[in-house]
């Protein structure tokens, strides 16, 4: 047993849908979130600051003495996973893979769809990875960017919105799909409105609670699980408007956060060694 807790951040709030999926799973866990508000978003940075901007907060985790790091970010996912496993000895779970590995599940599905922020769809990862398992796999990948300012606007909703999914989804309702990949932990509180507009038996794929699952078999196969009779803790930590991380992430859990905190994770020097050019 192992009563450390579990660290995952994100470069915004999109990342507390993978912590709703993980208090769900795992309610004697305790979490310490990252929000990287002052720098969000991601998608618009060069690889070698999304690199040092995740091995920032990486490090800022550990010192939190975490037992594991979720990436709950599609874009330091798909550009700085792999990077992040090479700086530390914890182990590291992205949202991609799991995803992925959920779509593929069923052997009939043959007709994938991917939709996600411009930088993941430009990325590339998504229909790399399912290509790469799947060969035969036809793959429609379309970015939704406008998706993540009606969800933090609350407009979930609005005749706005379902216009907007309307616009993006026509391309998936004349390909017939099998299953579609949420590519975005913005893109869960949507889900309502996905059956109605794509019809019920395209299967959607929740990255948020495929990454959940395999946080806990994790957590199983190191032995690192907390005890079972106890009530797990959350702490939140942003670079920016700790009040205004509250108030949307309301939205994102469905009851209020509690013990938001500023955290300047850029005044932490780092210390990687064969990385001299991210030492700040």
């Amino acid at each position: 047993m192992d009563d450390r807790p579990i660290g995952v951040f994100d470069s915004g709030v999109g990342g507390l849908t993978v912590i709703k999926e993980l208090r769900s799973l795992l309610p004697g866990e305790d979490f310490i979130y990252f929000g990287d508000t002052a720098r969000v978003p991601y998608g618009n940075k060069s690889l070698p600051v999304i690199r040092r901007f995740s091995l920032e907060i990486s490090r800022f985790l550990e010192e939190m003495r975490v037992k594991m790091i979720v990436v709950a970010c599609n874009t330091a996912s798909a550009l700085a996973l792999d990077f992040i496993r090479r700086q530390t000895e914890l182990p590291v779970i992205g949202v991609i893979d799991p995803g992925v590995r959920a779509a593929i599940k069923d052997v009939h599905a043959r007709k994938i769809g991917v939709i996600g922020t411009v930088a993941t769809i430009r990325s590339d990862a998504y229909q790399a990875r399912l290509k790469r398992l799947r060969a035969d796999c036809e793959i429609l990948a379309k970015a939704c960017p406008l998706f993540v300012p009606l969800v933090e606007e609350n407009l979930l909703d609005s005749p706005i919105t379902r216009m907007v999914m309307e616009m993006y989804l026509t391309d998936f309702l004349r390909a017939d799909l099998d299953a579609l990949i949420l590519a975005c932990t913005h893109y869960p509180l949507l889900k309502p409105l996905f059956p109605e507009l794509l019809g019920g038996k395209v299967r959607l794929i929740d990255s948020a609670q495929e990454t959940a699952r395999e946080v806990a078999d994790l957590l199983i196969a190191r032995r690192i699980q907390a005890p079972i009779d106890r009530c797990g803790t959350e702490e939140f930590y942003v670079s920016d408007s700790p009040e205004a991380f509250s108030d949307i992430g309301g939205l994102f859990l469905g009851r209020k956060l509690e013990k938001v905190f500023l955290e300047h994770v850029w005044k932490r020097s780092l210390n990687s060694s064969g990385t001299g050019e991210l030492n700040v």
